[in-house]
């Protein structure tokens, strides 16, 4: 082989590597959503007795034990994209939209975990009609405890992922990433009058900067936020970013209503929820996912600390622990086949 066809094989293998790497950037949320539509997954709306209506996606009925899935603060029921397909297998799957995020009703009156729960504890009972296993992320999972713990005959089992339980609590939440860099940081944001919009307040203030530099951070910046205005009502994604690096910028732009954020700088969302009570009353098979616990000096950079998640599980009358070895807080979309395989495995715990 001559030296001009080495260098013209070894040109073609890197561009087929940078166009790839440019393509999965580019399809990394449209993928998911066409799987998860192709295995029968259907969005509808509900409207309960008092007027309020809940968005949320249904996957095709097999006569499997029913899951309703809840959704951290931010997101909404699509989040789970990458893991509806293989889950709709083993369940007939029900992904919820919280007040305030996707199409579900805005109503700050709702805003609250007690509120909330009441709500889909009404869904279960008029949509799904029967025991359900129930799994949420991050506030979705202390949504999900506040329901076990309540209603114990609607529930076959609960999967908590990765909920900030204790983490939240005044005294603690002050040195928590959420708390600096998403509630405090928005109050910040209100209480000044030079920047308008908060995606560009956000960007010159968040964490971020300090991890990648002003130069690169700039860079970012200044994409991003042509994006929004060519996009404003999508989530911001950049295509030279992997999708690691975007998911920052869609947990600031998916659409959903920022009064639901202040309720945990006020902590007005944990009216009457006493953590540690909820916890202790829940008696289903309980399961808790646990994701990497990291520190910026006292900065805690996870959703809650290696004690408190072991707090979590004393309290629990049937629980255990799982650590997952996740690069970020949604283990469910960092690692979808891991937490596939706990939620299938889950089945041989609870009881119809």
């Amino acid at each position: 082989m001559g030296l001009d066809m080495m260098i013209g094989g070894a040109i073609l293998v890197f561009l087929f590597l940078i166009g790839s790497y440019f393509y999965t950037n580019m399809t990394y949320i449209k993928k998911p959503l066409a799987k998860m539509y192709n295995a029968g997954f259907t969005e509808k709306q509900m409207k309960l007795r008092d007027g309020t209506v809940l968005n949320y996606g249904e996957g095709p009925d097999n006569g499997q034990i029913p899951l309703l899935l809840i959704h951290g603060q931010g997101m909404n029921w699509k989040d789970y994209a990458k893991v509806l397909p293989e889950l709709s297998k083993h369940y007939h799957v029900y992904a919820v939209d919280c007040h305030g995020h996707g199409g579900s009703d805005k109503n700050p009156k709702k805003y609250s975990a007690k509120e909330i729960s009441k709500d889909f504890i009404e869904f279960i009972k008029a949509k799904i009609g029967k025991k359900t296993v129930i799994s949420g992320h991050s506030s979705g999972g202390m949504i999900a405890a506040w329901i076990a713990s309540h209603s114990s005959d609607l529930v076959l089992g609960v999967v908590i992922e990765d909920s900030p339980f204790f983490a939240t609590e005044p005294g603690k939440q002050e040195k928590t990433y959420a708390w600096v860099y998403d509630f405090k940081l928005y109050q910040d944001f209100k209480n000044q009058n030079k920047v308008k919009d908060y995606f560009t307040y956000y960007l010159k203030h968040n964490y971020w900067r300090k991890v990648f530099g002003n130069l690169l951070w700039n860079r970012f910046s200044k994409d991003a936020q042509s994006y929004k205005e060519k996009n404003p009502n999508e989530p911001v994604h950049l295509f030279y970013l992997p999708p690691t690096i975007n998911r920052i910028f869609e947990s600031v732009t998916y659409p959903y209503d920022r009064r639901f954020g202040e309720t945990f700088y006020d902590n007005t969302w944990f009216e009457d929820y006493n953590q540690a009570l909820v916890l202790s009353k829940i008696k289903s098979p309980t399961i808790f996912i646990k994701a990497a616990t990291k520190y910026d000096e006292d900065l805690l950079l996870a959703a809650l600390s290696d004690k408190d998640a072991d707090k979590v599980v004393e309290l629990l009358e049937n629980g255990k622990r799982i650590n997952i070895d996740s690069p970020g807080h949604d283990i469910h979309y960092d690692k979808p086949k891991e937490f596939t395989e706990i939620m299938v495995n889950f089945l041989e715990d609870v009881q119809l």
